[in-house]
């Protein structure tokens, strides 16, 4: 792909020291201009990811991994609903981690991740994932700090893996302010339609905040490479999120450049009537 990346803006280099805390949740620099602007760019690179899915999907040989980790109320499930808005279901799957199985635990803490990776063909995005493994479970202390620690390499190691058989990894922290969440948990108390993404747990995990940035800041320093990058996504504003991943999407997909194939037989003689 031509010209000069965007999305270098909002991606962790390698080795780079993150501290989510001095990133702005409300920074809305490099935007195509204001919400009109920016929302019909938006809606031009959701053309451009449609266009590229297809030919991922008709490929067959490669496929693209997705990962949206988010404080609760971050944002996940809109940025799956906008920015995947066009893309054929056949080819697109969304896997929610949620708490693991008697059967899960019963397994390595990446079994049951390797069960829904990506096909050859397809685009896989984990709504929430692996890292909650170094997250909710340090954060809670589930497990000693030896555990979670080892974990980063193995959660890069598995990565590696992954990008050794095909499949491009890309991974989005999406990143609000505590004044933001505490305004959309007030939005959706007093929306009845919205009332059942509420739970009372949400609040205690609330409290926790400081000490899941730190989590944050440690996982996204320590896992983000090239084979696999972190994006931190100013997410205060729905309209610049959608357009960041967007963004980041349209460029992986174009570097990873599918291509329709060729057709098996020759069928220039071939006449329907």
């Amino acid at each position: 792909m031509g010209g000069e990346s965007k999305a270098k803006r909002w991606r962790v280099e390698p080795d780079e020291k993150v501290d989510v805390t001095k990133r702005d949740p409300n920074d809305l620099s490099g935007a195509p201009g204001d919400r009109e602007a920016t929302e019909a760019a938006t809606a031009e690179l959701l053309e451009k990811i449609e266009d590229l899915q297809e030919r991922l999907w008709a490929e067959n040989k490669q496929s693209l991994l997705v990962v949206l980790q988010a404080m609760d109320g971050g944002g996940k499930d809109g940025t799956i609903k906008k920015v995947f808005s066009g893309v054929n279901p056949q080819g697109c799957r969304v896997t929610a981690f949620k708490e693991p199985s008697p059967v899960e635990l019963a397994h390595d803490f990446l079994w049951r991740v390797h069960q829904v990776v990506p096909k050859h063909g397809e685009i896989a995005i984990f709504n929430r994932s692996h890292y909650e493994d170094v997250l909710i479970v340090r954060v809670h202390d589930i497990v000693p700090k030896k555990v979670w620690k080892e974990r980063y390499e193995l959660i890069s190691n598995f990565e590696r893996t992954l990008v050794a058989a095909g499949t491009t990894v890309v991974k989005f922290f999406l990143h609000i302010s505590k004044d933001e969440q505490a305004d959309r948990f007030r939005k959706r108390l007093e929306k009845p339609t919205k009332q059942w993404k509420f739970r009372g747990a949400d609040l205690a995990e609330r409290k926790l905040w400081d000490d899941y940035q730190d989590a944050y800041s440690d996982a996204i320093s320590k896992t983000s490479t090239d084979d696999a990058p972190w994006y931190v996504v100013p997410a205060d504003h729905k309209w610049f999120r959608d357009w960041v991943v967007a963004t980041v999407l349209v460029e992986t997909l174009e570097r990873m450049d599918p291509q329709f194939p060729e057709p098996e037989e020759d069928l220039s003689s071939i006449v329907v009537e």
